[in-house]
């Protein structure tokens, strides 16, 4: 079983940026993707950044051109970086890791964006 920890969460300022980071305890290259999601009070949990085991990334259209995801191989850690945060930004971002048979997410760790 895969755990997940993020780290990195907090309060800024719009405008302001953080960088998320996630740490597996296994290779990463064992999910067919490695993906931050985000979930705002009342509201569906939605993908923010995906990372492929081939390197191909996706964002969702609110976050393009303001949040970049990577990943760090020899530390099996995948971060994403935000950029020009916005007060719509605020949520509770979490990391998941995704295979054929395996579908598993982090406790989660809080943004807050203050206008």
């Amino acid at each position: 079983q895969v755990h997940l920890v993020e780290s990195g969460g907090g309060l800024v300022q719009a405008g302001g940026s953080l960088r998320l980071s996630c740490a597996a305890s296994e290779n990463i290259f064992n999910f067919n993707s490695m993906s931050w999601y985000r979930q705002a009070p009342g509201k569906q949990r939605e993908l923010v950044a995906m990372i492929t085991v081939g390197g191909r990334t996706e964002y969702a259209d609110s976050v393009k051109g303001r949040f970049t995801i990577s990943r760090q191989n020899a530390e099996n850690t995948v971060d994403l970086q935000m950029n020009n945060l916005k007060p719509e930004d605020t949520a509770v971002y979490y990391c998941n890791a995704a295979s054929l048979r395996r579908n598993t997410w982090g406790q989660g760790t809080q943004v807050t964006v203050s206008s």
